[in-house]
């Protein structure tokens, strides 16, 4: 496992029936939707008000281990860190577990940080990289 350079921020998931595919556990592209979900949580509990107003986050790769099925009847969470961040890009992992520890997915992707007023991309400086590991 990757370990966190970054605080560990946990965003809790509900697992609704519209989750749930043919096979009786949660569709894989859900846990694509979740990532980012918990990548939008964690910038938002991060970043105050006028680092979210200048800038924007896309991802430009997802890749995701399918570990373990995760049924309606599970509890879940996503945990999400931070890693290497360079240039305008930066790594975040997440883990998508049960209450009790067990993985069900794991999640690495790449973002490029984007400038919100012209949508280039921005180099990730020293004030970003404090957001970013505040912990």
């Amino acid at each position: 496992m990757q370990e966190p350079i970054g605080g560990l921020y946990e965003h809790e998931i509900t697992i609704e029936a519209s989750d749930i595919d043919e096979l009786g556990h949660v569709n894989n592209i859900v846990y694509v939707r979740w990532v980012q979900e918990a990548a939008a949580a964690h910038w938002n509990y991060l970043a105050d008000e006028e680092t979210k107003r200048e800038n924007a986050w896309v991802v430009v790769r997802h890749e995701v281990d399918y570990l373990s099925p995760a049924l309606l009847t599970d509890t879940v969470v996503a945990k999400t860190w931070v890693g290497e961040s360079a240039a305008a890009k930066s790594v975040r992992y997440v883990d998508i577990c049960s209450a009790t520890g067990k993985i069900f997915a794991k999640a690495k992707t790449t973002w490029c940080l984007l400038s919100a007023q012209n949508m280039r991309p921005k180099r990730i400086d020293e004030k970003m990289l404090a957001v970013l590991f505040k912990k």
